[in-house]
């Protein structure tokens, strides 16, 4: 038998009481094991990070999954962090580094709401702050006071481009998805291919033409996604990146 690819999440860095954690969500870790079909290995953030290439030696793909914090913006050049707003200096160290790595192996990627932005700014791109402060954008945030089915509900449609990858994974042109995000893509990066806009312009995925499986999406759909069979659909298609790579991976 065949043992499943092993594919990695950095973690967020989070002080807990009197001592600093390394946290990965959970939907994240399920998604992985019941939709892609592939071991999690959670990647602990320090700074300065560990060296990426002894992780990446083992693994066969690397999902950057969505956090609290945002990408503080001398990373990509943005105005002066606003005073309030999360960041977490260890997750920017070790997403970015990982990332930069894995995109020069051709390792499968996966990025997720933070993660997309992770992708863009990795490569050149910029980001919107605060989404919502832009003129003619929507406020893309949820509501924190509501429960969290509801915060992960359906708020927004999306317009997938013709001959997407999503669009063929939907079966259709247009879809429903959740919004949990405060920052979101100003200048996309060269390197990537839109693949879904918001009706406010906001582009909502991109994929990279240049690697075998290199996808970012804004929305989350590792919540529940195993009720969902589009998200269920993105999941299965990292998987299957990821299994392509571990048997033409070089383990010796």
């Amino acid at each position: 038998m065949v043992a499943p690819p092993w594919v990695g999440l950095p973690t967020d860095s989070k002080q807990l009481g009197h001592h600093r954690f390394a946290v990965a969500g959970e939907k994240y870790i399920r998604a992985l094991a019941d939709a892609a079909g592939v071991t999690p290995v959670v990647l602990p953030s320090l700074h300065p990070p560990l060296p990426a290439a002894a992780w990446l030696d083992r693994l066969d793909g690397l999902l950057l999954t969505g956090a609290v914090s945002n990408i503080d913006p001398h990373h990509y050049g943005g105005a002066p962090r606003v005073a309030g707003d999360p960041h977490d200096p260890a997750r920017d160290a070790n997403a970015l580094s990982l990332l930069q790595a894995a995109l020069e192996r051709d390792l499968p990627v996966l990025a997720i709401c933070r993660g997309f932005q992770e992708l863009n700014v990795a490569l050149g791109g910029t980001l919107h702050a605060r989404v919502h402060d832009v003129p003619g954008l929507a406020d893309h945030r949820e509501d924190p006071a509501a429960p969290v089915e509801q915060q992960y509900a359906p708020a927004h449609a999306l317009q997938l481009v013709d001959g997407g990858w999503l669009a063929s994974w939907a079966g259709t042109g247009r879809v429903r998805v959740n919004s949990v995000h405060g920052q979101g893509i100003d200048r996309l990066a060269a390197g990537l291919v839109v693949e879904a806009r918001a009706d406010d312009g906001l582009v909502e995925a991109a994929r990279s033409d240049a690697h075998r499986f290199v996808l970012g999406v804004q929305w989350h759909p590792e919540w529940r996604v195993t009720e969902h069979p589009f998200h269920h659909r993105i999941f299965q298609a990292f998987g299957d990146a990821c299994r392509r790579y571990s048997c033409k991976a070089d383990r010796s």
